[in-house]
């Protein structure tokens, strides 16, 4: 499975048309699987489902330009980031629609961040990890590559080529980081607190 998966990600590489669709399909399910993570931890009765998230994903990863995959791990890493994008732009629609603030916020549950049940606006935890980017990128791509891809840590020391030790003492930090980013951020809007 893993030689057919480096072959089409060769096959991508090259410029050939269908190889980012027949990738798709071979790993389908591990997208499944990542899409139905994301939406477990979101609050019941949401209109996103896993089909309509795992598609949209696709339609995503079909039109990457930017570089080239080069194994599955970095592929997945890929995915989160348009899993990532796809729900905050899900998010920030919701609430383009509920202007009169009568609909609460699209909370998802961040206990893999902060190892204890903890939900927070989806748009808060974007903010948080835009913030903690601008401090250090490995940090930010550790947390989502985490959060939204569901990689393990030995996954995003390879995708980032970096040591599985360096990735442990960056996700010690980036937890810490990226929630209080987050939550300063969430003060800010609602004018209990300030940015720092």
């Amino acid at each position: 499975m893993e030689k057919g998966i480096t072959q089409l990600l060769k096959a991508h590489r090259q410029g050939k048309k269908d190889a980012a669709a027949k990738l798709f399909a071979v790993v389908y399910k591990d997208l499944q699987a990542l899409a139905h993570f994301q939406l477990m931890r979101r609050r019941p009765g949401e209109t996103l489902n896993t089909t309509a998230l795992v598609h949209e994903a696709y339609l995503k990863l079909a039109d990457y330009t930017q570089g080239s995959w080069q194994d599955k791990a970095h592929f997945l890493a890929v995915a989160a980031k348009a899993m990532r994008h796809i729900l905050v732009d899900y998010a920030r629609k919701m609430n383009a629609d509920k202007r009169g603030g009568k609909v609460p916020h699209t909370l998802v549950n961040a206990s893999v961040i902060a190892g204890k049940d903890f939900p927070i606006d989806i748009l808060d935890l974007d903010a948080g990890l835009l913030r903690l980017a601008e401090f250090n990128e490995r940090l930010s791509q550790v947390v989502e590559m985490s959060f939204f891809g569901g990689l393990r840590h030995e996954e995003i020391a390879e995708t980032l080529q970096v040591s599985l030790r360096t990735v442990e003492r960056d996700w010690h930090k980036a937890k810490t980081l990226s929630l209080s980013y987050a939550t300063r951020y969430r003060s800010n809007l609602t004018g209990t607190g300030r940015e720092t």
